[in-house]
Protein backbone atom coordinates (compact mmCIF):
# COMPACT_ATOMS: atom_id res chain seq x y z
CA UNK A 1 0.00 0.00 0.00
CA UNK A 2 2.78 2.76 0.94
CA UNK A 3 4.42 1.60 -2.47
CA UNK A 4 1.40 2.33 -4.06
CA UNK A 5 0.68 5.48 -2.70
CA UNK A 6 4.54 7.02 -3.44
CA UNK A 7 3.80 6.31 -6.67
CA UNK A 8 0.52 7.80 -7.19
CA UNK A 9 2.52 11.17 -5.69
CA UNK A 10 5.62 10.49 -7.98
CA UNK A 11 2.58 10.55 -11.02
CA UNK A 12 1.08 13.43 -9.62
CA UNK A 13 3.88 15.47 -9.36
CA UNK A 14 5.14 14.43 -12.45
CA UNK A 15 1.95 15.28 -14.05
CA UNK A 16 1.96 19.03 -12.49
CA UNK A 17 5.64 19.18 -13.74
CA UNK A 18 4.49 18.88 -17.00
CA UNK A 19 1.62 21.23 -16.79
CA UNK A 20 3.71 24.00 -15.75
CA UNK A 21 5.80 23.52 -18.45
CA UNK A 22 3.36 23.25 -20.92
CA UNK A 23 1.81 26.49 -19.24
CA UNK A 24 5.08 28.48 -19.30
CA UNK A 25 5.79 27.07 -23.10
CA UNK A 26 2.26 28.37 -24.19
CA UNK A 27 3.03 32.10 -22.46
CA UNK A 28 6.52 32.46 -23.84
CA UNK A 29 4.80 31.27 -27.54
CA UNK A 30 2.15 34.23 -26.88
CA UNK A 31 4.46 36.82 -25.78
CA UNK A 32 6.70 36.17 -28.50
CA UNK A 33 3.90 36.36 -30.71
CA UNK A 34 1.90 39.64 -29.11
CA UNK A 35 4.44 41.35 -28.70
CA UNK A 36 6.42 42.05 -32.18
CA UNK A 37 2.75 42.47 -33.40
CA UNK A 38 1.46 45.11 -30.68
CA UNK A 39 4.92 46.96 -31.08
CA UNK A 40 4.19 47.21 -35.38
CA UNK A 41 1.04 48.66 -34.68
CA UNK A 42 2.05 51.38 -31.59
CA UNK A 43 5.00 52.13 -34.15
CA UNK A 44 2.18 52.87 -37.16
CA UNK A 45 0.88 55.71 -35.12
CA UNK A 46 4.11 57.10 -34.35
CA UNK A 47 5.59 60.56 -35.42
CA UNK A 48 8.98 59.54 -37.45
CA UNK A 49 10.87 61.92 -34.71
CA UNK A 50 9.84 59.35 -32.14
CA UNK A 51 11.60 57.00 -33.61
CA UNK A 52 15.49 58.45 -32.48
CA UNK A 53 14.67 57.72 -28.65
CA UNK A 54 13.79 54.11 -27.21
CA UNK A 55 12.06 52.06 -29.34
CA UNK A 56 9.71 50.69 -26.64
CA UNK A 57 8.52 54.05 -25.77
CA UNK A 58 4.72 54.34 -26.14
CA UNK A 59 3.02 56.81 -28.71
CA UNK A 60 2.59 60.19 -27.73
CA UNK A 61 -0.57 61.25 -30.30
CA UNK A 62 -2.50 59.12 -32.96
CA UNK A 63 -0.42 59.75 -36.36
CA UNK A 64 -2.92 58.59 -38.61
CA UNK A 65 -1.46 60.63 -41.53
CA UNK A 66 1.32 57.60 -41.50
CA UNK A 67 -1.35 55.12 -42.90
CA UNK A 68 -2.96 58.46 -44.89
CA UNK A 69 0.39 58.31 -46.64
CA UNK A 70 0.90 55.04 -47.14
CA UNK A 71 -2.06 54.26 -49.32
CA UNK A 72 -1.42 58.17 -51.34
CA UNK A 73 1.70 58.55 -51.85
CA UNK A 74 3.17 54.69 -51.14
CA UNK A 75 0.74 53.08 -53.72
CA UNK A 76 -0.39 51.29 -51.10
CA UNK A 77 -4.23 51.42 -52.02
CA UNK A 78 -3.72 50.22 -55.69
CA UNK A 79 -1.42 47.16 -53.92
CA UNK A 80 -4.27 46.33 -51.67
CA UNK A 81 -7.05 46.18 -54.44
CA UNK A 82 -4.65 44.20 -56.48
CA UNK A 83 -4.73 41.80 -53.44
CA UNK A 84 -8.04 41.62 -52.79
CA UNK A 85 -8.86 40.78 -56.17
CA UNK A 86 -6.28 38.28 -57.11
CA UNK A 87 -7.14 36.10 -53.62
CA UNK A 88 -10.86 36.42 -53.75
CA UNK A 89 -10.73 35.05 -57.68
CA UNK A 90 -8.10 32.83 -56.77
CA UNK A 91 -10.14 31.47 -53.82
CA UNK A 92 -13.49 30.53 -56.54
CA UNK A 93 -11.72 29.08 -58.98
CA UNK A 94 -10.01 26.56 -56.18
CA UNK A 95 -13.44 25.90 -54.16
CA UNK A 96 -15.37 25.50 -57.76
CA UNK A 97 -12.60 23.01 -58.96
CA UNK A 98 -11.65 21.97 -55.57
CA UNK A 99 -15.18 20.49 -53.91
CA UNK A 100 -16.42 18.42 -56.64
CA UNK A 101 -12.68 16.75 -57.10
CA UNK A 102 -12.57 15.91 -53.56
CA UNK A 103 -16.51 14.65 -53.30
CA UNK A 104 -16.04 12.47 -56.47
CA UNK A 105 -12.31 11.26 -55.10
CA UNK A 106 -14.19 10.87 -51.36
CA UNK A 107 -17.56 9.19 -52.15
CA UNK A 108 -17.45 7.65 -55.66
CA UNK A 109 -15.97 4.03 -56.64
CA UNK A 110 -14.51 4.19 -59.52
CA UNK A 111 -11.88 2.92 -61.95
CA UNK A 112 -8.74 5.13 -61.15
CA UNK A 113 -10.17 6.63 -58.04
CA UNK A 114 -6.65 5.32 -56.19
CA UNK A 115 -4.07 6.19 -58.80
CA UNK A 116 -6.34 10.05 -59.17
CA UNK A 117 -6.07 10.27 -55.24
CA UNK A 118 -2.10 9.77 -55.12
CA UNK A 119 -1.57 12.25 -57.53
CA UNK A 120 -3.60 14.54 -55.97
CA UNK A 121 -1.21 13.86 -52.42
CA UNK A 122 1.99 13.65 -54.34
CA UNK A 123 1.38 17.25 -54.61
CA UNK A 124 1.60 18.18 -51.61
CA UNK A 125 5.51 17.46 -51.80
CA UNK A 126 5.98 19.66 -54.70
CA UNK A 127 7.21 23.31 -53.05
CA UNK A 128 5.55 25.81 -55.27
CA UNK A 129 8.99 28.07 -55.21
CA UNK A 130 11.01 25.05 -56.41
CA UNK A 131 8.43 25.42 -59.81
CA UNK A 132 8.17 29.61 -59.98
CA UNK A 133 10.91 29.52 -63.15
CA UNK A 134 9.55 27.27 -64.96
CA UNK A 135 5.80 29.06 -64.84
CA UNK A 136 7.58 32.12 -65.42
CA UNK A 137 8.77 30.62 -68.69
CA UNK A 138 6.21 29.09 -69.56
CA UNK A 139 4.45 32.46 -69.41
CA UNK A 140 6.93 33.90 -71.36
CA UNK A 141 6.59 31.72 -74.24
CA UNK A 142 3.07 32.29 -73.84
CA UNK A 143 3.13 36.22 -74.29
CA UNK A 144 5.28 35.63 -77.64
CA UNK A 145 2.52 33.49 -79.35
CA UNK A 146 -0.07 36.08 -77.74
CA UNK A 147 1.98 39.11 -79.29
CA UNK A 148 2.42 37.13 -82.97
CA UNK A 149 -1.23 37.33 -83.17
CA UNK A 150 -2.94 39.52 -81.06
CA UNK A 151 0.21 42.16 -80.51
CA UNK A 152 -0.02 42.21 -77.35
CA UNK A 153 1.31 39.99 -74.31
CA UNK A 154 -1.39 38.75 -72.25
CA UNK A 155 -0.09 36.38 -69.75
CA UNK A 156 2.43 38.13 -67.28
CA UNK A 157 1.32 41.00 -64.96
CA UNK A 158 -2.16 39.74 -65.26
CA UNK A 159 -4.01 39.65 -61.72
CA UNK A 160 -6.22 36.99 -62.85
CA UNK A 161 -3.61 34.60 -64.90
CA UNK A 162 -1.51 34.51 -61.24
CA UNK A 163 -4.95 34.22 -59.29
CA UNK A 164 -5.65 30.90 -61.41
CA UNK A 165 -1.71 29.92 -60.55
CA UNK A 166 -2.33 30.54 -57.04
CA UNK A 167 -5.57 28.42 -57.01
CA UNK A 168 -3.60 25.70 -59.36
CA UNK A 169 -0.76 25.59 -56.79
CA UNK A 170 -3.40 24.77 -53.68
CA UNK A 171 -5.63 22.20 -55.00
CA UNK A 172 -3.54 19.15 -53.56
CA UNK A 173 -4.16 20.83 -50.04
CA UNK A 174 -7.65 21.73 -50.42
CA UNK A 175 -8.95 18.56 -51.61
CA UNK A 176 -6.74 16.18 -49.61
CA UNK A 177 -8.06 18.50 -46.54
CA UNK A 178 -12.06 18.04 -48.03
CA UNK A 179 -11.63 15.01 -49.31
CA UNK A 180 -10.94 13.55 -45.34
CA UNK A 181 -13.56 15.36 -44.30
CA UNK A 182 -16.38 13.90 -47.09
CA UNK A 183 -15.28 10.43 -45.83
CA UNK A 184 -16.23 10.86 -42.50
CA UNK A 185 -19.49 12.10 -43.63
CA UNK A 186 -22.27 8.81 -43.05
CA UNK A 187 -23.70 7.93 -46.80
CA UNK A 188 -27.43 7.27 -44.97
CA UNK A 189 -28.27 11.41 -46.04
CA UNK A 190 -26.73 10.35 -49.59
CA UNK A 191 -28.83 7.69 -50.04
CA UNK A 192 -31.83 8.87 -48.55
CA UNK A 193 -31.37 11.96 -50.91
CA UNK A 194 -30.90 9.78 -54.07
CA UNK A 195 -34.11 7.88 -52.96
CA UNK A 196 -36.05 11.65 -53.04
CA UNK A 197 -34.63 11.88 -56.64
CA UNK A 198 -31.58 13.77 -55.99
CA UNK A 199 -28.37 13.47 -58.54
CA UNK A 200 -25.08 13.40 -57.70
CA UNK A 201 -24.82 17.28 -58.08
CA UNK A 202 -27.99 18.33 -56.21
CA UNK A 203 -26.86 15.97 -53.58
CA UNK A 204 -23.33 17.31 -53.50
CA UNK A 205 -24.95 21.10 -53.44
CA UNK A 206 -27.34 20.49 -51.20
CA UNK A 207 -26.38 17.73 -48.36
CA UNK A 208 -22.92 17.62 -48.82
CA UNK A 209 -21.54 20.89 -48.86
CA UNK A 210 -24.22 22.47 -45.86
CA UNK A 211 -22.54 19.62 -43.74
CA UNK A 212 -18.63 20.35 -44.91
CA UNK A 213 -18.70 23.76 -44.04
CA UNK A 214 -16.84 23.69 -41.10
CA UNK A 215 -13.86 22.31 -43.47
CA UNK A 216 -14.66 24.29 -45.97
CA UNK A 217 -14.27 27.75 -43.71
CA UNK A 218 -11.07 26.00 -42.67
CA UNK A 219 -9.58 25.68 -46.33
CA UNK A 220 -11.09 29.13 -47.25
CA UNK A 221 -8.85 30.49 -44.17
CA UNK A 222 -5.43 28.63 -45.08
CA UNK A 223 -5.57 29.42 -48.48
CA UNK A 224 -6.79 33.61 -47.83
CA UNK A 225 -3.83 33.59 -45.65
CA UNK A 226 -1.42 31.28 -48.28
CA UNK A 227 -2.55 33.71 -51.03
CA UNK A 228 -2.55 36.82 -49.52
CA UNK A 229 1.06 36.68 -47.66
CA UNK A 230 1.98 34.92 -51.21
CA UNK A 231 5.63 36.98 -52.45
CA UNK A 232 7.79 34.58 -53.90
CA UNK A 233 4.80 34.15 -57.46
CA UNK A 234 3.80 37.38 -57.26
CA UNK A 235 7.60 38.75 -57.49
CA UNK A 236 8.47 37.20 -60.29
CA UNK A 237 5.16 37.01 -62.34
CA UNK A 238 4.20 41.05 -61.59
CA UNK A 239 6.97 43.05 -63.33
CA UNK A 240 4.65 46.04 -63.83
CA UNK A 241 3.83 48.43 -60.80
CA UNK A 242 0.31 49.01 -61.44
CA UNK A 243 -0.17 45.15 -61.38
CA UNK A 244 2.05 44.40 -57.90
CA UNK A 245 0.20 42.77 -54.95
CA UNK A 246 0.66 43.99 -51.37
CA UNK A 247 3.27 41.67 -50.14
CA UNK A 248 5.68 43.20 -53.22
CA UNK A 249 4.38 46.16 -52.74
CA UNK A 250 5.03 46.54 -48.94
CA UNK A 251 8.77 45.26 -49.69
CA UNK A 252 9.44 48.18 -51.99
CA UNK A 253 7.96 50.80 -49.55
CA UNK A 254 9.79 48.92 -46.68
CA UNK A 255 13.02 49.69 -48.57
CA UNK A 256 12.18 53.10 -50.23
CA UNK A 257 11.22 54.48 -46.03
CA UNK A 258 14.13 53.02 -44.66
CA UNK A 259 16.16 54.80 -46.99
CA UNK A 260 14.32 57.93 -46.70
CA UNK A 261 13.68 57.57 -42.45
CA UNK A 262 10.16 57.48 -42.88
CA UNK A 263 9.58 54.87 -40.40
CA UNK A 264 6.21 55.63 -39.54
CA UNK A 265 4.59 55.33 -43.26
CA UNK A 266 6.80 51.78 -43.22
CA UNK A 267 4.81 50.17 -40.36
CA UNK A 268 1.39 51.70 -41.22
CA UNK A 269 2.28 49.43 -44.43
CA UNK A 270 2.69 46.16 -42.59
CA UNK A 271 -0.41 46.98 -40.44
CA UNK A 272 -2.55 47.20 -43.33
CA UNK A 273 -1.04 43.95 -45.01
CA UNK A 274 -1.56 42.40 -41.19
CA UNK A 275 -5.22 43.85 -40.67
CA UNK A 276 -7.14 41.86 -43.01
CA UNK A 277 -5.71 38.47 -42.16
CA UNK A 278 -6.31 39.42 -38.24
CA UNK A 279 -9.61 40.39 -38.28
CA UNK A 280 -10.77 37.29 -40.62
CA UNK A 281 -8.96 35.00 -38.04
CA UNK A 282 -11.02 36.69 -35.38
CA UNK A 283 -14.33 36.41 -36.96
CA UNK A 284 -14.07 32.53 -38.12
CA UNK A 285 -11.66 31.15 -34.89
CA UNK A 286 -14.85 29.20 -33.68
CA UNK A 287 -15.29 27.25 -37.17
CA UNK A 288 -12.29 26.84 -38.17
CA UNK A 289 -10.86 24.78 -34.88
CA UNK A 290 -14.20 22.73 -36.09
CA UNK A 291 -13.03 21.98 -39.16
CA UNK A 292 -9.87 20.90 -37.90
CA UNK A 293 -10.70 19.06 -35.25
CA UNK A 294 -13.49 17.32 -37.31
CA UNK A 295 -11.81 17.65 -40.58
CA UNK A 296 -9.26 16.14 -43.11
CA UNK A 297 -6.48 16.07 -40.83
CA UNK A 298 -8.37 13.62 -38.84
CA UNK A 299 -9.54 11.56 -41.31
Amino acid sequence: MKNQYEKKINISGTEKLYEAFIYVALITLCVSIIVPVGWVFFASIKQDSEFYGSPWTLPLGFHYQNFISAFEKARMGDYFLNSIVTTAVALLILLVVSMPAAYVLARCDFKGNRFFNAMFMGGLFINVNYIVVPIFLMLVDGDKVARDYIGNGIFLNNIFVLALIYASTALPFTIYLLSGYFKTLPKAYEEAAYMDGCGYFKTMVQIIMPMARPSIITVILFNFLSFWNEYIIALTLMTNDSAKTLPVGIMNLMTAQNAAAQYGQMYAGLVIVMLPTLILYIMVQKKLTQGMSMGGLKG
